[in-house]
């Protein structure tokens, strides 16, 4: 009998009684709870249905235990330790402090016996249980375990002895480098090195070698952060496991390699990196992109669009043919907002395909292939299956050259609607772009239903968030915002914390220019409008531009004017 179980149907049900909870909601938490696994409590927060405090302080009336807000408590390290780290996990629980012959526990589920029964055997503390929401006590054993062992305890283990540098000719020993790779101090140090970039949401990890130093970095948020500097000694056992784990050639090192990691870390959660080495003048330079599918957002509303924009870019997504391009420069979340689209698209009586380099997520119920430029599978030959395939929606990965281009076109025109991305700097330079690679004006005007142009902001802490005062009305409208609007606007900004690693940012959000080709502006295009003319033709038909949409995250409080001046340039 699952006495956790038994509490969370128990819980739900009063939820329902106590008018918290409909009873829809509650039958949506139950299927989620059996379809991916985990409590029902988790699921009813996750959901939004209730918060994480509401729900809380609901369980420890019931139970009439107190309640704990683990975010904003700070339990010693000698309390920690009572309790394993698998032990905390499996049962979720977390110590949080001891008084003489009592050890106080956070738990989601105060009435699960079996847990506390056996923490009491372990420990040989009596238990007294106070009550902290699951995601709470989860994100505490992430935060307090990770401190145990830190990237300098494991270079702590290193010395002179531990490896012989490798020195740079032709002649490798692979043999001699295969086994420096898999000493364990070096294995420690790579496991470490990826699992700690998870835990700090970083998007890339880069291990690049310079003449006299070795060093790691990881973009977290968009910005690089400098993490650790190993011994240059290193460089080449390091360089080696990280390929031995990609399954690439460690006798290769004078050309370009590509590949991927698949690593499982625990409650069922699995991780990629895709791995990418160059060489350099000093070594192999590795950029590990880190995709985490349980973090990919494909629910529009949550990307970052304003209402209008929105209901805009589904309208034209929805469209029976045409073409939607996204564009912005690498890393700028294009990748999710056409699979965001392509979620939505995604029904039984559409064939979905899409040509991708490389595939990032599996998305169920999308035929998705894999482009490989060295056997011929191009973007362009692909589009040419496709059309072959009975298709109703393709996704091109990028269009970048005027092969592609023309195929794409002409597969929208033939009552397919085709998604892809190009690399502008905003909307209306997308048009430009195309007909740079040599599509006819007639073609672009026939063809584009809607572009949209994007960047990625950081959002500021909300746990540090304060007033920046810095930031005055007319600074503001030196920026391009409205003078009435200017003068009711306080701008933000993050102090720094724990929760943020004293960055004043945590995580970001889309800043979005969506740009419908209306008849008005496909006039403009067959009669060859400069970009700049097409720019103030759609400002004037009301597209919002990437300075006014980030703007106005600014003025909502979500990210900080630095911020602003970093993601958008000046409206001319």
């Amino acid at each position: 009998m699952d006495p956790g179980g038994q509490v969370n149907e128990q819980i739900g049900e009063l939820l329902v009684r106590e008018n918290l909870l409909s009873a829809e909601q509650l039958a949506k938490a139950r299927e989620e709870s059996r379809s991916k696994g985990g409590r029902l409590g988790a699921q009813i927060t996750s959901l939004g249905f209730l918060d994480e405090n509401e729900l809380t302080d609901f369980v420890a009336k019931q139970y009439g235990v107190p309640a704990v807000n683990l975010d904003e408590f700070e339990v010693e390290d000698a309390v920690i330790q009572l309790i394993p780290e698998e032990v905390a996990t499996k049962h979720t629980v977390i110590p949080v402090n001891r008084a003489g012959s009592t050890l106080i526990v956070a738990t989601s589920d105060p009435s699960n016996i079996i847990a506390l029964d056996d923490i009491k055997f372990l420990t040989g503390y009596d238990i007294q249980p106070v009550v902290a929401a699951e995601e709470a006590i989860k994100r505490a054993i992430d935060r307090y375990h990770d401190q145990v062992t830190s990237l300098d305890e494991v270079m702590g283990d290193f010395d002179d002895s531990d490896i012989d540098l490798v020195h740079e000719d032709d002649d490798v020993d692979v043999s001699e480098l295969a086994k420096a790779s898999e000493d364990a101090p070096v294995v420690r140090l790579v496991n470490l090195v990826l699992t700690d970039a998870v835990k700090r949401a970083a998007s890339d990890i880069h291990v690049e070698p310079y003449e006299k130093s070795f060093r790691v970095r990881y973009r977290i948020d968009g910005v690089l952060y400098e993490v650790m500097k190993p011994p240059m000694k290193l460089r080449n056992a390091l360089t080696s496991r990280i390929k031995i784990m990609s399954e690439l050639d460690i006798a290769e090192r004078r050309l370009p390699q590509d590949g991927r990691i698949k690593l499982r870390l625990g409650r069922g959660r699995e991780m990629d990196f895709r791995v990418s080495v160059m060489p350099t003048l000093f070594g192999e330079k590795i950029v590990l992109r880190l995709l985490d599918k349980s973090n990919l957002q494909l629910d529009m509303t949550k990307l970052g669009f304003e209402r209008e924009q929105l209901e805009v870019f589904q309208r034209n997504i929805h469209q029976p043919f045409g073409m939607v391009l996204v564009t912005g420069p690498t890393g700028s979340g294009k990748t999710t907002t056409l699979y965001s689209a392509l979620s939505e698209l995604n029904q039984v009586g559409e064939n979905l395909s899409t040509a991708e380099d490389p595939v990032e997520f599996n998305l169920a119920g999308i035929n998705q292939v894999q482009m490989h430029e060295e056997i011929g599978l191009t973007f362009a030959a692909a589009l040419r299956s496709f059309l072959r395939q009975d298709p109703d929606i393709i996704m091109v990965g990028e269009i970048r050259d005027f092969e592609t281009a023309e195929i794409a076109v002409k597969a929208a025109l033939t009552g397919h609607m085709v998604l892809s991305t190009l690399h502008t700097n905003d909307a209306p330079s997308t048009v430009n772009r195309l007909l740079n690679m040599g599509i006819e004006p007639f073609l672009v005007a026939s063809s584009v239903n809607c572009i949209v142009a994007q960047r990625l902001a950081r959002q500021v802490c909300e746990e540090c968030k304060e007033s920046d005062k810095e930031v005055m009305p007319e600074t503001l409208i030196e920026a391009g915002m409205e003078q009435e609007r200017a003068g009711q606007v306080a701008a933000v900004k993050g102090a720094g914390c724990r929760s943020c690693s004293e960055t004043g940012f945590k995580g970001r959000i889309a800043v979005y220019e969506v740009m419908p080709l209306e008849d008005e502006l496909k006039e403009f295009v067959l009669n060859g409008a400069s970009a700049l003319d097409l720019k103030r033709a759609a400002i004037r038909l009301g597209m919002k531009t990437l300075r006014q949409s980030a703007l106005g995250l600014l003025a909502e409080g979500i990210t900080t004017f630095g911020e602003v001046l970093r993601v958008s340039a000046a409206d001319n």
